[in-house]
């Protein structure tokens, strides 16, 4: 096939490039500089490397003149986001797979947000807090002061606590004054998390579940095996940051519910961003023991988790196509689809 499978390489590219390859796909990484060599090491799954000396230069005329020539489709992850921005993505001549204008609403503040979606789609959520409404343990979630791609967490047990907790991390400029401005505080709800990998099909006009994942998060992963005691003579405030994740299934019983947010989800996106939700998208969810689903994060795009599968195939993905597939594959196999059916025009913008 003429068509190119391109990705910035980094986040969720490695599936990207496995599942294009599967489907007989030529692929491109655009890699930054120094963290090319995961990248060539894979040679297998990756054709072409263009080496860039900031992930901002993907928009250049140059990069986007490569990319054009190379007939390329560009498969967004959390990663093209953060380094390029949505601007930047939105303005691209180089065709996005999915709604490019979908991105966007993974924040949690600005006209267009996550809450926004799930108040439409009737999900339910965490109750929303300001500073002097706390009433109950809640999770607050603020950009870091010097790493600002990472989105930064902490509990509190109570409105003095997080007083306390939201002084400590200003006084040692983990965090400050400008990422208080996009602080959003969370009730904490009890429960077991998941991440549920969609998949939403133009082409086939179906909504598929295709995997279930944890995240493997530093320096919480460590913490929360100590003793309490402990934890607590340690004082420390684990930071969250995500560093890998690890395959799961959900209760068989829990399936219906499942596929019901899943569907409410895809329908409120259409209202809000026509068309709507194309391809992957993840629903973070805790399942309380009332056995409820309350959504805590959306991502619009694939899934960082979803590498877990890579190689392999996930466990529902065996039910729409006989096999196992990874998610990377199942993009691939939509793009094949469309392309062999003249239906490109549902799937890329």
């Amino acid at each position: 096939m003429n068509v190119k499978i391109a990705a910035l390489a980094s986040h969720s590219a490695l599936d990207v490039f496995d599942g294009a390859k599967d489907e007989g796909f030529q692929t491109i990484g655009l890699c930054k500089k120094g963290r090319e060599r995961p990248y060539l090491e894979f040679k297998a799954i990756m054709d072409k490397c263009i080496i860039l000396e900031d992930f901002k230069e993907i928009i250049s005329d140059k990069v986007q003149s490569i990319l054009l020539s190379e007939n390329a489709i560009i498969v967004p992850n959390r990663s093209l986001a953060v380094y390029v921005g949505y601007d930047g993505i939105e303005k691209m001549k180089t065709k996005v797979f999915g709604n490019r204008y979908m991105l966007r609403w993974e924040e949690r503040i600005g006209e267009k947000n996550y809450y926004k979606i799930l108040n439409e789609a009737k999900i339910s959520i965490p109750k929303l807090f300001k500073p002097e409404e706390i009433d109950r343990p809640v999770i607050v979630k603020l950009p870091e002061a010097k790493r600002k791609v990472e989105r930064g967490f902490f509990f509190a047990v109570n409105k003095e606590d997080f007083e306390a907790k939201l002084n400590e991390l200003l006084r040692n400029n983990v965090i400050d004054n400008e990422g208080l401005k996009n602080m959003v505080i969370e009730e904490f709800v009890f429960g077991a998390h998941f991440n549920l990998n969609y998949f939403y099909s133009p082409i086939f006009n179906r909504l598929e579940l295709i995997s279930v994942d944890r995240r493997i998060q530093s320096d919480w992963d460590s913490l929360y095996r100590l003793p309490a005691d402990i934890q607590i003579k340690l004082g420390r405030i684990p930071k969250l940051i995500e560093v890998g994740h690890e395959p799961v299934t959900i209760r068989e019983s829990l399936l219906e519910k499942v596929f019901e947010i899943g569907y409410r989800f895809v329908d409120a996106t259409q209202k809000l961003e026509p068309p709507g939700i194309i391809g992957p998208f993840t629903l973070q969810v805790m399942v309380t023991p009332d056995l409820d689903l309350v959504v805590y994060d959306v991502a619009p795009r694939i899934g960082g988790g979803t590498n877990v599968y890579m190689g392999t195939g996930s466990q529902y993905s065996k039910f729409y196509f006989g096999k196992p597939i990874s998610l990377g594959r199942r993009i691939a196999l939509e793009i094949k689809h469309a392309i062999i059916n003249n239906l490109t025009e549902k799937i890329l913008t």
